[in-house]
């Protein structure tokens, strides 16, 4: 989309959206399930991971809903996404359940919290006429991405194991993590909450 090649951020922070929602829009549910098959846990152990990322990403969500701002909102969306790399190989490494369930409720938390604020930065910087369309873009980057992606998770795993699997998740977050860094524009994002009016009358 032309609009969105010419922004000087949309540019850059679509791509960082697919880069970052890539693996974890759907292909990372499948990568559970073989985790868990690989090391025994079981259907009772996927929902455990399952429901601590989950339960990650909805703490994130309701932490910035009563938050009236975002600190240095970019560079906080880096460190989140250099987080959510790291604690992907790290689940992929998990030698317990219990340290599983750990490392997926923090790769909820941070995921949520980088979705949450590309999603912000999206509505903010878009021209109102062009939102529809900005967000069918996104849209595409995540979802439209993620069944293409389910036959890769398959041969990763039966070749490689599990563990390279999120291995190769968390190097595309890597990825995205720095691409917003070598971006001043996304680096220096801030959100600011919306001014308060006072009502008028007669």
């Amino acid at each position: 989309m032309r609009y969105i090649r010419r922004h000087r951020m949309l540019a850059p922070l679509v791509t960082v959206i697919g880069l970052s929602e890539m693996c974890f829009s759907g292909p990372v549910a499948t990568g559970l399930v073989l985790l868990a098959d690989e090391r025994g846990w079981g259907a009772s152990g996927m929902g455990w991971i399952a429901s601590a990322f989950s339960v990650g990403a909805a703490t994130s969500a309701l932490l910035l809903t009563v938050s009236t701002r975002i600190p240095r909102a970019g560079l906080a969306m880096c460190g989140a996404l250099l987080a959510t790399a790291a604690g992907a190989v790290a689940l992929g490494h998990a030698p317990s359940l219990p340290i599983a369930v750990v490392f997926g409720s923090l790769i909820g938390l941070t995921s949520g919290f980088t979705t949450t604020v590309t999603g912000a930065l999206v509505q903010t910087e878009t021209d109102p006429r062009y939102l529809g369309r900005v967000t069918e873009v996104t849209t595409l980057c995540t979802l439209g991405l993620a069944p293409v992606l389910f036959p890769a998770v398959g041969i990763t795993v039966a070749l490689w194991g599990a563990h390279m699997f999120f291995i190769g998740c968390g190097t595309i977050c890597l990825l995205a993590a720095a691409l917003s860094v070598s971006v001043p524009v996304i680096r220096h994002a801030e959100l600011h909450s919306p001014r308060s009016t006072s009502p008028t009358g007669p």
